[in-house]
């Protein structure tokens, strides 16, 4: 088995390193988290910053490798780069200390590497502006530096051990406990959430599992935090569909109401759900429904009667000439 040491130096000798500091280099002074989820394995990575369009520069993930977090004045290359230490087989430790070695701008960075073991290393510079610091726990680092108050990282760690629920919730939660402690000592505008899985099959579409951005906001965590609950209504509307492609309307019913118990207001959404009672013959339900629909939007009745030839609605012409009234 190749050695740690001639990893590092066929990877070196393949990769031009030009990590110093730069003036032009984005200042994205800010809070982050690299996490993993114990249960599915899966790995994110998410940030707030007062800059434009933080998540394009800090965040990076890589399915069955891990994830990174590269802040203050930004060297980019370390996603890409520590990425593919990493999936050389390079503990975070490891990879990010050979970053580091070669980086002449180390004191201006603030990084953390995650894997799919749950291992993390992190650095936060000595010229990063205060207040900054860092904790790591158990599959997770935050950092932040330029904040308000140094109380900014231990506020999200404890957010993120405590609070129950989905994954990226408890990620939202240490976000917003960032948020209750100031933050940012200039404000807020930007944030963004990474989330890939932990086994990487090839496929972006289902190896990225959530990947959300809010480029310019005044309320960019909150704003963040209502993308992720929508996220996961059309997680279900998605389930819903290949239900429907499989001929289970009953359980694609179940599936098209979740997504509407978390959104809604979305019209599509109260659709499929009532032609899935249409299709399991729940007339008396349905027929309120799209009448509310049609009322707002006509092209719905449209579209209603273009599904019976791709057989995603099945009801006897009768029955559609009543819900065409409607």
């Amino acid at each position: 088995m190749k050695s740690f040491q001639f990893i590092f130096a066929l990877f070196l000798s393949q990769v031009v390193f030009s990590q110093v500091y730069k003036s032009s280099e984005p200042l994205a002074h800010t809070y982050s988290i690299v996490a993993r989820d114990s249960v599915t394995g899966h790995m994110a990575v998410a940030v707030q910053s007062h800059w434009f369009s933080v998540g394009s520069v800090v965040t990076y993930g890589k399915a069955g490798v891990g994830v990174v977090a590269t802040q203050s004045f930004v060297n980019p290359s370390y996603g890409p780069k520590g990425l593919a230490l990493m999936e050389q087989g390079l503990s975070p430790q490891q990879a990010l200390d050979a970053l580091l070695a070669n980086d002449s701008g180390e004191m201006f960075r603030q990084v953390a590497f995650l894997n799919t073991k749950g291992e993390v290393a992190t650095h936060t510079g000595s010229s990063c502006i205060e207040a900054a610091g860092h904790r790591q726990g158990k599959n997770f680092s935050v950092q932040a530096n330029m904040m308000l108050n140094n109380t900014v990282w231990d506020a999200m760690a404890d957010a993120f051990e405590t609070t129950k629920g989905d994954f990226s919730d408890r990620i939202i939660a240490a976000l917003r406990a960032a948020q209750e402690e100031k933050g940012d000592i200039r404000g807020s505008q930007s944030a963004a959430i990474l989330i890939v899985s932990g086994k990487a099959t090839g496929n972006s579409w289902e190896d990225i599992i959530m990947d959300l951005r809010v480029e310019d906001n005044d309320n960019p965590v909150e704003e963040l935090a209502r993308l992720v609950n929508v996220h996961h209504a059309y997680d279900f509307m998605n389930q819903g569909d290949l239900a429907m492609e499989e001929g289970d309307s009953k359980k694609a019913e179940t599936l098209y109401l979740s997504a509407q118990n978390l959104f809604p207001d979305n019209l599509e959404m109260k659709y499929w759900y009532a032609i899935n009672l249409l299709n399991n013959k729940e007339f008396e339900k349905a027929h309120p429904i799209l009448k509310s629909i049609f009322k707002q939007d006509i092209n719905w009745k449209t579209l209603t009667s273009r599904l019976i030839k791709n057989k995603l609605l099945i009801i006897s012409d009768e029955e559609l000439q009543t819900v065409m009234k409607l």
